[in-house]
This record gives structure tokens, C-alpha cells and sequence, in this order.
């Protein structure tokens, strides 16, 4: 009988476990967001009362392409450290980062596709 063979139960136990700490991250952060929010309006409102601007949108995309990067940088770090035999690197957490990095690539690109297909219809709009 082979033993090296992953226990499918336990695989699963992780990935619950994984499933509810981002479950209980995610609602932590909702509710610092709550509390944040009023602050951050107020902020917003005296920001637009005050200046009459529009958020600059070549930072706004080079910050979203950084953060893809990032997202895909971490994905491989993992992965490699996981084939390497790292101990401290489950596979419910390489999975995850890998689909998330698949995730944003994907967003991303369909920006892009978006950009392009507006940048065809403004240059074959008559002058």
C-alpha cells in the first residue's frame, strides 16, 4: 500500500479552514470599512467642494497593473516554494493565490480589450 499519497480529508479540512479565516478577514475589514466610511466621505466632500477634478487615471491603472504583478509574483513565489518541499507552504494557499492571480489577470485584460475597443470607436468617430 502506497503511503505518500495525500490524505484527501485533510486537504479539504484546509481548505475549509482557509475558506473561513478569509470569510472572517473579509468581514473585519467590512466593518473597519463601515466605520472608516463617514470619515472618508466627509473627506470626499471637501475634497470635491474644494477641487473640481477627476481622480487621475494613469495612476489609478499603473496601481491596478502593479497590484496584477504583485498578485502574479506572489502566485510563483508560492508555487516554487511548494514544489521545493517548503513546510510553511500549504496548498490550499498556493491554489488560492494562483487563482487569484488568474482573476486579476483576466480583469485586467478585459480592461485593456475595453480601452482599445474605446480608442477605435473615438478614432473612427467623424470629424
Amino acid at each position: 500500500m502506497v503511503n505518500n499519497r495525500v490524505d484527501v480529508n485533510a486537504v479539504l479540512m484546509q481548505m475549509r479552514q482557509v475558506k473561513d479565516q478569509i470569510r472572517s478577514n473579509h468581514e473585519n475589514q467590512a466593518s473597519q470599512v463601515d466605520q472608516v466610511r463617514p470619515q472618508a466621505v466627509s473627506g470626499l466632500e471637501k475634497t470635491a467642494s474644494t477641487e473640481n477634478s477627476a481622480p487621475d487615471f494613469q495612476q489609478m491603472f499603473t496601481n491596478a497593473i502593479n497590484t496584477v504583478n504583485e498578485n502574479q509574483k506572489t502566485s510563483g513565489d508560492l508555487q516554487q516554494r511548494f514544489e521545493q518541499g517548503d513546510p510553511s507552504v500549504d496548498l490550499p494557499e498556493v491554489m488560492i493565490a494562483m487563482q487569484k492571480s488568474s482573476v486579476s489577470f483576466q480583469a485586467m485584460t478585459q480592461v485593456r480589450n475595453k480601452l482599445v475597443e474605446a480608442y477605435k470607436d473615438v478614432m473612427n468617430m467623424p470629424v
